[in-house]
């Protein structure tokens, strides 16, 4: 939204088009520098830029408009821009003989003021009405919001991953539940009815009903498309691993392209403090990490894809070509798989119906609001979890973890230990698992159960937040390239088998170290079998798989 549609609006609305330029010319003479100055000819056209300035976040602080117009009348027309703007002020323009029924209507929808054709001079009989309702506009103005907004059900599954999707995405947005006041009218001015939610207002006014990811990222300005068919390095997965990668690729003069399936950053992307990284003795969190990490790669030049699913990896002569899920690719000298990993979904009945509507996979930091004064439960015992519990702890009324080992030490730094036992409203619970998830549309509680005595116990809980296991998800390369049993892709010297190289291998040399079964393809970060489960460990990986790719592009 530029400078002129910052101002407040001053709408006029009057069939007679001499009258409707003439209130125009005098109010933008006394008016025009700090408000902008709208006239319409009809009460629909009216109602139609109304609705446009509300889904564009903009403000209307005076509304003008003659009693006696065809189709709609003044009143029917301040009747429905109430609905759309109730702090605007408002008043009729009417001649002499409608006096008294504009004086009725003062009453029956709420109008402010009524003024009197002609009104000349304008010093005298304009102005200080105009000011009046200025004043008192100003004393309870509306709020612009120019930034996209969102419209859902606060236990809806869609309308939690649009919001996911735009925050892990760092990408600003207001959140309207749609019992709220304006929702209905935002709806209204979008002409959509409430059970198609959620709905996407974006800056420039535009309403999408449920979008995809792709579309959803299309319309926020994010980068969907390559911009050519063919680099020296694709990077596929955007967590630290392969933003690490990215940086140093495109730094080092590679034409890099970086493509993610959903938000950079990964897992750790979602984590609420980070303390134990190299460089921050204060912490950082995830997205903070993600957003320097992000903005330093496309500084050197490094291009990157959101919202991309990659679903195919083919070897065509020297060039290593990526598919899309929508059947496009890009080809490229050398590939960086950095996928990283997801968490295991839980096996315990109901958490599949209530996934997004109280349960949770990651740390979800758009519940963190609806979660205060609110008893949380989270199930893990390694790092990520430890990190969601301190950080829910500060607004929850307790936060429990659910843990199935004995202990926290075998998976949980040490220094988030003693951080967790300090914290009061933090419990452990070991030797326990998930039983069930019981609601109706929405976690209303959870049957948990001891391990070793098999007693359980039913808890009420709306928030359930889930940090167990680690998937790979690499079955797009079954076939392609070699894994270990659970996934994980193999890489270096874990390809040899009696000191033999993998079957098909073309190159006359053992595998480097991170490099997959296919010449030219590295792996780096928690994709990779064997790997150090950390954040410096996989931004180190995707440092060095450009060094192996450097030296993959000057043997080639």
């Amino acid at each position: 939204m530029d400078e002129a549609d910052a101002k407040p609006i001053l709408l006029t609305v009057d069939d007679d088009p001499a009258v409707s330029r003439a209130v125009a010319r005098d109010l933008r003479r006394r008016y025009g520098k700090a408000n902008r100055i709208v006239r319409a000819t009809s009460g629909a056209d009216a109602l139609e830029a109304l609705r446009e300035v509300k889904l564009r976040g903009g403000r209307v602080s005076v509304l003008l408009a003659d009693y006696r117009m065809p189709g709609m009348s003044g009143i029917e027309f301040l009747e429905a821009a109430m609905d759309l703007f109730p702090k605007a002020r408002r008043a009729l323009l009417t001649a002499y003989a409608d006096t008294d029924a504009a004086i009725a209507a003062i009453n029956v929808v709420d109008v402010d003021h009524y003024l009197l054709k002609p009104w000349e001079p304008p010093e005298e009989k304009l102005y200080p009405v105009i000011d009046a309702m200025l004043q008192a506009y100003a004393d309870e103005p509306d709020v612009e919001v120019i930034e996209t907004k969102v419209i859902g059900h606060r236990w809806s599954a869609p309308s939690f991953e649009t919001r996911d999707f735009l925050a892990r995405n760092a990408v600003p947005y207001r959140w309207y539940a749609v019992d709220e006041p304006e929702a209905a009218r935002l709806l209204q001015a979008a002409q959509v009815a409430a059970d198609t939610l959620p709905v996407v207002i974006t800056p420039d006014g535009s309403a999408m009903i449920a979008p995809s990811t792709k579309a959803l990222a299309d319309a926020v300005g994010m980068s969907t498309v390559p911009a050519t068919d063919f680099y020296d390095l694709v990077v596929v997965g955007g967590g630290p691993a392969g933003l690490g990668a990215a940086v140093y690729g495109a730094s080092e003069g590679l034409r890099t392209l970086l493509v993610e399936r959903r938000a950079t950053g990964g897992q750790a992307g979602q984590s609420s403090r980070i303390e134990n990284y190299l460089g921050f003795p204060d912490g950082v969190s995830g997205a903070q990490l993600t957003d320097r990490a992000r903005r330093q790669a496309t500084r050197f030049g490094a291009e990157i894809l959101t919202a991309r699913d990659v679903t195919g990896l083919e070897v065509r002569g020297s060039s290593r070509v990526v598919t899309f899920g929508d059947g496009s690719h890009v080809a490229a000298h050398s590939v960086i798989i950095a996928t990283g990993v997801s968490y295991r979904d839980l096996d315990a009945p109901g958490t599949d119906d209530l996934n997004g509507r109280g349960v949770y996979y990651g740390s979800a930091a758009t519940q963190a609001a609806e979660c205060t004064s609110r008893d949380v439960y989270i199930v893990g015992g390694a790092n990520s979890a430890g990190q969601a519990a301190v950080f829910f702890a500060r607004t929850a009324k307790s936060v429990t973890l659910v843990v199935r080992g004995p202990s926290l030490e075998a998976s949980m730094s040490h220094y988030l230990i003693e951080q967790i036992s300090g914290i009061e409203n933090i419990s452990v619970r070991t030797c326990t698992v998930v039983e069930q998830a019981h609601g109706d549309g929405h976690l209303e509680g959870l049957t948990l159960r001891h391990t070793a005595s098999g007693e359980t116990q039913s808890v009420d809980c709306s928030h359930l937040f889930i940090f167990i296991g680690a998937q790979p998800r690499t079955e797009w390369l079954d076939g392609i390239l070699q894994r270990d049993p659970r996934g994980f892709l193999l890489t270096g010297p874990d390809l040899l088998v009696d000191r033999q190289r993998p079957r098909g291998w073309p190159a006359d040399r053992d595998p480097w170290p991170l490099e997959a079964s296919v010449p030219g393809v590295f792996v780096a970060g928690d994709v990779r079998a064997e790997s150090v489960k950390r954040v410096a460990s996989a931004v180190g990986e995707g440092a060095m798989a450009v060094t192996l790719v450097h030296r993959y592009l000057g043997a080639s």
